[in-house]
């Protein structure tokens, strides 16, 4: 019988050179070092400049991943880039990074779900992956959110930075998807979103006078519909692979807040040694913050064949969800 498993063979990561510390940001908003870090856990975040775009930073994560699977462009069957911020509104992003690669005439499309990004593109690439579409996948999940920031609002411009990482995703007889759990509540969009951005109120004078092409959150709601939600689905994901939080080896939740995070892992009695998290360099990256933590703990030798992850996230949607998997060989 042909494989029926899936394993990621190949991590890779990139941010951009410019950094914008804490102490950066005090020179335009009322705030601080010590206000930021305590509140959110970051100390910095990287910046696109104006000739950068997400597409830039996709490329460079792929290629990394490529290196470390030892795999050339032509080996992947299908590109899958998860963001909110693309180059275009279309052609989508996946096909620009699959043409700057080489890759000629592979399938490749954009998965549009926020934060939870990498959460919904992992548990669609591996259901090609394990139902024999295709044999590997390059999932990447990239975004340039400086581009869509109100950096004239302290609740947000402290919060967001730009990054990508990237996955190869390979069929194999052992499986490492072990269950996911997804989820979505759109009742209340404008707890987290762009106001004017597509066909509901597209951009217009008005809308770039009042700067509502820019994110805007309600940050209270958010934070605590967060905690709840990423709870609840790594509960249930546990349950559908037949585990318990003992079983957890790691656990790499979407990097969006440290106390949300820490509210997650006491849950979960994690110690802080198996949290994953960079969020005090990376700030939040939406799509990206969970491949590019994954991507360092692989290239630190942290995480072991045989280890349970759990990757969880909440975000704009509002949508949520996670994955537990198995670390291969």
């Amino acid at each position: 019988m042909p494989p029926s498993g899936v394993k990621i063979v190949g991590v890779g990561h990139n941010a951009p050179a410019h950094v914008v510390s804490n102490h950066d940001l005090e020179q335009w908003l009322e705030t601080s070092d010590e206000w930021i870090t305590t509140r959110t856990g970051m100390k910095r975040r990287h910046w696109v400049g104006d000739d950068e775009a997400t597409s830039d930073l996709a490329l460079a994560a792929a290629q990394a991943a490529l290196r470390n699977a030892a795999l050339v462009p032509a080996d992947i069957d299908c590109f899958i880039v998860c963001t909110v911020t693309p180059d275009y509104y279309f052609p989508a992003t996946a096909c620009l990074v699959a043409a700057r690669l080489g890759a000629k005439d592979r399938p490749a499309f954009d998965i549009s779900i926020a934060c939870s990004g990498f959460i919904y593109g992992l548990t669609v690439a591996s259901g090609l992956v394990r139902s024999g579409v295709y044999r590997r996948i390059m999932l990447i999940g990239a975004e340039t959110l400086s581009k869509i920031l109100n950096k004239e609002d302290r609740s947000t411009a402290i919060l967001f930075g730009d990054g990508a990482g990237a996955v190869v995703l390979e069929s194999c007889e052992e499986d490492s998807f072990l269950s996911a759990e997804l989820g979505s509540d759109a009742a209340k969009p404008e707890l987290l979103y762009v106001e004017a951005s597509g066909s509901r109120h597209p951009i217009d004078h008005a809308a770039l006078e009042e700067k509502a092409n820019l994110i805007h959150m309600q940050g209270r709601e958010v934070f605590k519909s967060a905690v709840t939600k990423m709870i609840d689905c790594t509960d249930k994901a546990l349950a559908k692979a037949h585990l318990t939080k003992a079983d957890v080896t790691f656990l790499i939740p979407h990097q969006a807040n440290k106390r949300i995070i820490d509210a997650a892992a006491h849950y979960l009695d994690m110690p802080d040694e198996k949290v994953v998290t960079n969020i005090a360099e990376y700030g939040n990256t939406s799509a990206a913050s969970i491949p590019i933590a994954l991507s360092e703990a692989v290239q630190r030798g942290s995480i072991k064949p045989g280890d349970v992850i759990v990757f969880v996230a909440f975000g704009g949607g509002l949508s949520w969800g996670a994955v537990t998997w198995r670390w291969a060989a």
